[in-house]
């Protein structure tokens, strides 16, 4: 089983910062690429920023520039420095792990969710 954690969340002016972690845990043999999504109230989910093992990144246009994604391959854990935050940032954030297994399948794994609201 693996466990998928974020911490971090709050609530904070426009214009302020905040960080999230992220941290998977269980019976991961890799992660191949963890990342932020974010869903707002009446609408879809959406991708923040995803980072992979080599270090790439890849940010939704909304937040480059504000955003920063990094992660601790060792530690299976990730953080999202974002500041500038907008009160359209307001969502709630989700980590999503990508793993493979000791046995070699592959997976992804949710976290529970923890609230951004920006308030202006």
């Amino acid at each position: 089983q693996v466990h998928v954690v974020e911490s971090g969340g709050g609530l904070v002016q426009a214009g302020g910062s905040l960080r999230l972690s992220c941290a998977a845990s269980g019976s991961i043999f890799s992660i191949t690429s963890m990342g932020w999504y974010r869903q707002a109230p009446g609408k879809q989910r959406e991708l923040v920023a995803v980072i992979t093992s080599g270090g790439n990144t890849n940010y939704a246009d909304s937040v480059k520039g504000r955003f920063t994604i990094s992660r601790d391959n060792a530690k299976n854990m990730m953080s999202l420095q974002m500041n500038s935050l907008k009160p359209e940032d307001t969502a709630v954030y989700y980590c999503n792990a990508q793993w493979i297994g000791f046995g070699g399948t592959d997976f992804g794994s949710w976290g529970q969710g923890t609230q951004v609201t920006v308030s202006s």
